[in-house]
Protein backbone atom coordinates (compact mmCIF):
# COMPACT_ATOMS: atom_id res chain seq x y z
CA UNK A 1 0.00 0.00 0.00
CA UNK A 2 3.24 2.38 0.76
CA UNK A 3 4.01 1.73 -2.52
CA UNK A 4 1.19 2.38 -4.15
CA UNK A 5 0.74 5.52 -2.51
CA UNK A 6 3.99 6.76 -2.81
CA UNK A 7 3.98 5.65 -6.84
CA UNK A 8 0.87 8.22 -6.82
CA UNK A 9 2.62 10.83 -5.46
CA UNK A 10 5.76 10.59 -7.49
CA UNK A 11 3.34 10.21 -10.54
CA UNK A 12 1.25 13.48 -9.70
CA UNK A 13 4.63 15.83 -9.22
CA UNK A 14 5.48 14.33 -12.32
CA UNK A 15 2.37 15.43 -14.14
CA UNK A 16 2.19 18.99 -12.26
CA UNK A 17 5.88 19.58 -13.98
CA UNK A 18 5.06 18.67 -17.08
CA UNK A 19 1.96 20.60 -17.43
CA UNK A 20 4.00 23.53 -15.94
CA UNK A 21 6.77 23.08 -18.44
CA UNK A 22 3.94 22.88 -21.75
CA UNK A 23 2.30 25.79 -20.11
CA UNK A 24 6.01 27.70 -20.82
CA UNK A 25 6.89 26.31 -23.65
CA UNK A 26 3.10 28.07 -24.88
CA UNK A 27 4.23 31.14 -23.31
CA UNK A 28 7.99 31.14 -24.66
CA UNK A 29 6.03 30.45 -28.14
CA UNK A 30 4.05 32.99 -27.31
CA UNK A 31 6.84 35.79 -26.69
CA UNK A 32 9.12 34.61 -30.00
CA UNK A 33 6.09 35.53 -32.01
CA UNK A 34 5.75 38.61 -30.80
CA UNK A 35 9.58 38.81 -32.36
CA UNK A 36 8.52 37.04 -35.41
CA UNK A 37 5.99 39.36 -36.11
CA UNK A 38 8.16 41.84 -35.66
CA UNK A 39 10.52 40.83 -38.18
CA UNK A 40 8.01 39.23 -40.72
CA UNK A 41 5.60 42.28 -41.29
CA UNK A 42 7.90 45.25 -39.27
CA UNK A 43 5.65 46.03 -36.07
CA UNK A 44 7.98 47.80 -34.12
CA UNK A 45 5.41 47.62 -31.07
CA UNK A 46 5.94 43.79 -31.15
CA UNK A 47 9.08 43.80 -30.23
CA UNK A 48 8.53 45.80 -27.36
CA UNK A 49 6.06 42.80 -26.17
CA UNK A 50 8.92 39.94 -27.06
CA UNK A 51 12.00 41.80 -25.55
CA UNK A 52 12.94 42.98 -22.15
CA UNK A 53 13.86 46.76 -22.61
CA UNK A 54 17.27 46.29 -21.40
CA UNK A 55 18.53 43.07 -23.94
CA UNK A 56 21.40 43.00 -26.25
CA UNK A 57 21.38 41.62 -29.17
CA UNK A 58 25.22 40.61 -30.18
CA UNK A 59 27.34 39.24 -33.59
CA UNK A 60 29.96 39.12 -35.51
CA UNK A 61 30.19 41.01 -38.88
CA UNK A 62 33.39 43.25 -38.73
CA UNK A 63 34.25 42.18 -35.31
CA UNK A 64 32.26 41.30 -32.72
CA UNK A 65 28.99 43.98 -32.40
CA UNK A 66 26.48 44.93 -29.46
CA UNK A 67 23.62 46.66 -29.33
CA UNK A 68 20.33 47.29 -27.65
CA UNK A 69 17.87 44.54 -29.20
CA UNK A 70 14.84 46.73 -29.27
CA UNK A 71 16.34 49.98 -30.27
CA UNK A 72 18.54 47.99 -33.44
CA UNK A 73 15.41 46.30 -34.43
CA UNK A 74 13.24 49.19 -34.64
CA UNK A 75 15.54 50.73 -36.83
CA UNK A 76 16.45 47.96 -39.22
CA UNK A 77 12.16 47.48 -39.61
CA UNK A 78 11.71 51.42 -39.74
CA UNK A 79 14.35 51.86 -42.71
CA UNK A 80 13.52 48.68 -44.61
CA UNK A 81 10.11 47.10 -46.49
CA UNK A 82 9.09 44.01 -45.12
CA UNK A 83 9.90 41.02 -47.60
CA UNK A 84 8.45 37.41 -48.10
CA UNK A 85 10.13 35.49 -45.13
CA UNK A 86 9.67 31.96 -43.81
CA UNK A 87 10.26 31.38 -39.94
CA UNK A 88 10.72 28.24 -37.67
CA UNK A 89 11.47 27.41 -34.32
CA UNK A 90 13.96 24.74 -34.53
CA UNK A 91 14.59 23.87 -30.59
CA UNK A 92 13.21 25.46 -26.94
CA UNK A 93 15.03 24.69 -24.03
CA UNK A 94 13.72 25.16 -20.46
CA UNK A 95 15.51 25.44 -17.37
CA UNK A 96 13.45 26.48 -14.58
CA UNK A 97 13.05 30.65 -14.89
CA UNK A 98 15.53 30.22 -17.94
CA UNK A 99 15.25 29.00 -21.34
CA UNK A 100 16.79 29.57 -25.08
CA UNK A 101 15.17 29.65 -28.30
CA UNK A 102 16.98 28.77 -31.68
CA UNK A 103 15.07 30.18 -34.71
CA UNK A 104 15.44 30.88 -38.59
CA UNK A 105 14.51 33.20 -40.58
CA UNK A 106 14.67 31.97 -44.00
CA UNK A 107 15.27 34.51 -46.86
CA UNK A 108 15.53 34.20 -50.77
CA UNK A 109 19.23 34.61 -50.49
CA UNK A 110 19.94 33.64 -46.65
CA UNK A 111 19.31 32.71 -43.10
CA UNK A 112 19.45 34.14 -40.08
CA UNK A 113 20.11 31.77 -36.91
CA UNK A 114 18.76 33.39 -34.02
CA UNK A 115 19.61 32.42 -30.59
CA UNK A 116 17.29 33.90 -28.05
CA UNK A 117 18.10 33.74 -24.32
CA UNK A 118 14.90 34.40 -21.94
CA UNK A 119 14.21 34.61 -19.00
CA UNK A 120 10.79 34.61 -16.71
CA UNK A 121 10.51 38.04 -14.77
CA UNK A 122 7.27 38.35 -12.75
CA UNK A 123 5.60 35.42 -14.11
CA UNK A 124 6.21 37.04 -18.06
CA UNK A 125 8.84 35.35 -20.69
CA UNK A 126 10.89 38.17 -22.31
CA UNK A 127 13.70 37.87 -23.97
CA UNK A 128 17.17 38.89 -22.65
CA UNK A 129 19.49 38.39 -25.33
CA UNK A 130 19.79 37.87 -29.21
CA UNK A 131 22.58 36.50 -30.45
CA UNK A 132 22.63 35.48 -34.55
CA UNK A 133 24.62 34.44 -37.22
CA UNK A 134 23.71 34.24 -41.24
CA UNK A 135 24.02 31.37 -43.57
CA UNK A 136 23.78 31.16 -47.04
CA UNK A 137 20.81 29.53 -48.21
CA UNK A 138 22.16 26.78 -51.04
CA UNK A 139 21.12 27.07 -54.51
CA UNK A 140 20.19 23.90 -56.20
CA UNK A 141 19.52 25.50 -59.49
Amino acid sequence: MKKIFFTLILITIYMTQVQAQNSDVQLIEKTINYYLDGMTSHNEASFEKAFHSNATMKWIENGFEEVNAVEALSAYVNANDPVKTKTSIMAINIAGDAANVQLELEYDTFSYIDFMHLLKIDGTWKIVSKTYSTRPKNNKS
